[in-house]
């Protein structure tokens, strides 16, 4: 398992890999965009878990972020000093699967990196989870597209869309219960979990938007229905 820390604070990312050295076997430093968009070249296939820094030397970390999801469906999670409400909006919105505001307890660092690494191995075996109706299944066809949650393979014509952990975690969850409305809580319940974790108001919403601009996007067929006052509908 290799967690890559993109951060270009050399102490602060020793420190990371310190604390979380029972996360994961091999953690890769890259104090720069352009040093880990080339360790992602070399060992993308490989990661399993990329903790980003917004504020490099070389860039904002958005951009590398933008890189990740053109290739990949990893988590990431997003550090940065800026305590505002459009940076986490930014992130969520481009692909981040969490964010933490710098300064951060490590313990906090440490319970927010398990979690993805949980939510990461949920998606990678959720072909085996049952829905609400009892059925399972790992393939699914709409229209033109594609959905292999066996291998995680997703593709709308012949080009393949790179779905986030969470992003993924919702389609399944549409797609086994098609016609059905789902309520909000339901749906942070089922990604998010129960578990006391803290989800921003805001991240649902979030991520039905991206999940609805990559599978509708040049169609004229609408899937992901906003049921006002309720929830949401997929058909």
């Amino acid at each position: 398992m290799i967690i890559q820390i993109v951060e270009d604070d050399r102490t602060l990312s020793d420190g990371i890999a310190i604390s979380l050295v029972d996360a994961a076997d091999t953690y890769k430093s890259e104090y720069t965009i352009a040093d880990a968009k080339k360790g992602f070249e070399k060992y993308g296939d490989d990661i399993n878990l990329i903790i980003l820094d917004l504020n490099l030397p070389d860039g904002i970390g958005y951009d590398y972020l933008k890189y990740v999801r053109e290739k990949s469906s990893v988590p990431v999670l997003i550090l940065t000093a800026n305590d505002l409400e459009i940076d986490e909006v930014t992130g969520l919105t481009i692909g981040a699967d969490d964010f933490l505001t710098k300064p951060f307890s490590l313990a906090v660092l440490r319970a927010r990196v398990n979690a993805l690494l949980r939510r990461s191995k949920m998606s990678a075996s959720i072909s085996d989870t049952e829905n609400i109706s009892g059925k399972k299944n790992a393939v699914y066809e709409t229209d033109d597209m594609v959905f292999d949650f066996d291998r995680l393979v997703f593709r709308k014509g012949k080009e393949e869309i790179f779905l986030s952990v969470n992003e993924q975690k919702l389609l399944k969850i549409f797609l086994d219960n098609k016609g059905m409305i789902l309520t909000r809580d339901m749906l942070i319940e089922r990604i998010w979990g129960n578990s006391g974790e803290y989800v921003e108001e805001n991240a649902l919403s979030v991520t039905v938007n991206r999940l609805r601009s990559k599978i509708e996007s040049g169609s004229s067929e609408k899937h992901i229905h906003t049921v006002y006052g309720q929830g949401y509908k997929f058909e």
